[in-house]
């Protein structure tokens, strides 16, 4: 991979994990106004409490 798209990815990726999936809430009620990092980690709690 040339070295501006491996910058480029690796940028995206900071900016959807630091702030995308801890900051913004999902507009349906449905999630409970959750981010989605939020959610990720209840899902994840509910399959370790399932094992």
């Amino acid at each position: 991979m040339d070295r501006p798209r491996h910058r480029a990815r690796a940028e995206i990726f900071a900016f959807i994990e630091t702030f995308y999936n801890r900051k913004r809430l999902r507009k349906h009620p449905v999630w409970g106004y959750l981010t989605p990092l939020e959610i990720r980690q209840r899902h994840e709690q509910g399959h370790a409490l399932a094992a």
